[in-house]
């Protein structure tokens, strides 16, 4: 493994990839301690060391967790890049019902025209949900004055071009990770927030342990350990599962291109388990912090959204209900756009293709019925590992912001995150004819 790491930056083009991809996230984590002008932080920590020491920090911890620590700050990147998200799965939706999206998405032109048209829908969202965020300002205000130092126009206005800019920043950021980085840039943010996240339950776990018995924030060690355990388990399955496919063979027969002739061949269509990866749980939990945070932010001006948002409070049933449909159904959604059946046994026919056992006309049948077959338990796996934090909090007890960290949609989020940058790493290292990850065995896949 040591030499593993010694010939990455070994490999020049490699050493700066890594080097640039460090950089631009160590930019970020600076934009996340920077408040917005108008903000006194010093009055602000306070505020929500009485709220957390209260437990009234539900929904906060939760839009914490996406934008690393930059909620509570106010800061520059307070929204973090779930605007973005939020806007690309408007848009996939939005295709699959506007034949004219959906002409776009075949063609590179086309594709362009759909992410500039996301990015200025981010645009729209931003400057809606940094609305909200001055709104929830304004209430923390009311409890704690002095915490806004300017008036509240002003502080309004600068606030929504501040927060929008920031994640606009954001996003352009992730796509310069993408372009000259190692991984893929807006997933990439969203791990190094979580990683952000894990010296401060670190030390919370340490406080919870040394309270002694009959404090409100004790932390059983038996219970510690017995979730570090099942921890490893999880961690274990759900990388088993992000590297199980289902091989389905194909078979070309000879044909005459030009004056040459092409043997037989052999070859076959890797389905994974989860074809969609982390995919799924980044938009589920988009889609549900969206209503979250308008909800959490003016439900102390409208009762009925102060209910609303005590109804989907994260430790509810009401939202792992929701939370679940979404993952599943998301799952199945991203898995037709991104492995069309359709598109796949047209290009095996029009290759001169074929599987055994199955007839040219029901191929798309065939295609579809193994990939649902695939996808339903992977999902089911999704949910179960997304709904692990709840569970953590209702029988050991655990704070949300420790038991956040120990599975759900962030273990899932830093396994996914971190087999893809590895093997975007492993093929890069056997361009230049290096041993790599799997050398060492490390990743491998799992034909099932």
């Amino acid at each position: 493994m040591s030499n593993t790491i010694s010939d990455m930056f070994k490999m020049e083009d490699l050493r700066k990839k890594i080097l640039f991809t460090l950089l631009i996230l160590a930019i970020t984590r600076i934009g996340t301690v920077i408040p917005v002008p108008g903000v006194n932080p010093t009055l602000l920590e306070q505020y929500f060391l009485s709220q957390s020491s209260s437990g009234n920090l539900g929904l906060v911890e939760y839009l914490n967790f996406f934008s690393g620590g930059a909620f509570s700050n106010f800061s520059l990147f307070t929204l973090g890049v779930m605007p973005y998200i939020s806007m690309q799965i408007i848009i996939q939706l939005l295709m699959l019902i506007i034949p004219k999206l959906k002409k776009w998405g075949e063609d590179a032109d086309g594709r362009r025209k759909i992410q500039k048209v996301t990015r200025y829908g981010t645009i729209v969202v931003c400057l809606l949900q940094s609305f909200v965020v001055t709104v929830y300002a304004r209430s923390i205000q009311f409890y704690v004055p002095g915490v806004i130092t300017i008036d509240m126009l002003p502080f309004t206005l600068i606030s929504m071009l501040t927060v929008t800019a920031g994640t606009m920043t954001l996003v352009w950021l992730g796509e310069k990770i993408t372009q000259y980085g190692v991984g893929n840039g807006i997933s990439l943010l969203i791990f190094a927030g979580i990683v952000a996240r894990i010296p401060s339950a670190i030390s919370v776990l340490i406080t919870g342990i040394a309270a002694g018995r009959g404090a409100s924030n004790y932390i059983n060690p038996v219970y510690l350990v017995l979730v570090l355990v099942m921890f490893v388990v999880v961690v274990a399955l759900v990388v088993c599962e992000q590297a199980g496919e289902r091989r389905i063979p194909v078979n070309y027969a000879k044909r005459v291109v030009g004056r040459r002739m092409y043997g037989a061949q052999s070859s076959y269509i890797p389905f994974k388990i989860n074809p969609s990866g982390v995919i799924p749980v980044i938009f589920a939990s988009a889609v549900l912090s969206f209503p979250l945070q308008i909800a959490s932010a003016l439900g102390s001006n409208v009762k009925w959204l102060q209910s609303f948002a005590n109804w989907l409070n994260p430790s509810g049933a009401p939202y792992i209900i929701i939370y679940t449909i979404l993952i599943i159904a998301f799952a199945f959604f991203y898995t037709q756009v991104s492995l069309n059946p359709v598109e796949m046994a047209k290009q095996i026919r029009e290759n001169g293709g074929s599987v055994p056992g199955v007839r040219a006309d029901k191929l798309e049948e065939y295609l579809t019925k193994v990939l649902n077959r695939i996808v339903l338990p992977g999902s089911l796996f999704l949910a179960f590992i997304a709904l692990i934090p709840t569970l953590i909090q209702l029988i050991f007890k655990f704070p949300s912001s420790v038991a956040m960290l120990f599975g759900g949609t962030s273990l899932i989020i830093l396994v996914g995150v971190d087999l893809d940058m590895m093997k975007q790493i492993e093929s890069i290292m056997k361009m230049h004819h290096h041993e790599g990850f799997v050398g060492v065995k490390k990743i491998k896949s799992k034909n099932l």
